[in-house]
């Protein structure tokens, strides 16, 4: 299963902070567990893995899901780093949530497993979906779904829509007019070190 239903602050004390998964805050700056502040210092192949789970919790992606985005990426040309973040920014589920129509990538989620999300004015349930430049991102024209997605812009899990999406409140419609910069992800995380974590997988 890609979802993570454990206790998330834990997670977030262990990896820093995850905008995608909570928006809370821990109360402790050290990891969890009994030694959490007498953590000695990180291995290479630790601080890699740290990186990788850092992108894993905060996407809600299985082990296998991400090996498969990595081997999307690599096919591609350019920096696999960065079309790796860019691939997993234009999923339809993080889309949603950075255009503020829900306040974490797995309460974005849900809206669009429960089809409350269309893309080109057709229903889409698929969290996974890749939007593409052009894709209207709209809410399923009832009265639930508008006062779902209207409550939840009230309070974004970020404040700003970045640079590649633009969104118009009133009609609750927003549109994909390119792919992300690397500046806007908001994800504080090394790239080259997921790459390098996955080089002898792909």
């Amino acid at each position: 299963m890609s979802r993570y239903r454990g206790p998330r602050l834990r997670v977030v004390r262990r990896l820093g902070d995850l905008p995608g998964l909570t928006r809370k805050q821990p109360k402790h700056a050290y990891p969890p567990g009994q030694h959490g502040q007498n953590r000695k210092k990180k291995s290479e192949y630790a601080i890699r893995l740290e990186e990788k789970q850092k992108l894993r919790f905060n996407y809600g992606l299985s082990e296998q899901q991400l090996l498969r985005y990595v081997r999307r990426a690599r096919r591609v040309k350019g920096s696999t780093g960065l079309v790796l973040l860019q691939l997993l920014e234009m999923r339809l589920d993080n889309t949603v949530f950075r255009l503020g129509m829900a306040p974490t990538i797995p309460a974005a989620r849900q809206l669009v497993n429960h089809g409350h999300i269309t893309v080109n004015d057709r229903v889409v349930s698929i969290p996974s979906y890749g939007c593409r430049p052009g894709d209207q991102i709209g809410v399923k024209n009832n009265d639930r779904s508008r006062q779902m997605v209207e409550q939840n812009l009230q309070y974004p899990g970020l404040a700003n829509v970045p640079s590649h999406l633009e969104l118009d409140k009133a009609k609750l419609i927003g549109k994909v007019n390119g792919v992300i910069e690397r500046e806007w992800v908001a994800l504080n995380v090394n790239e080259l070190l997921i790459v390098e974590f996955y080089s002898r997988q792909t």
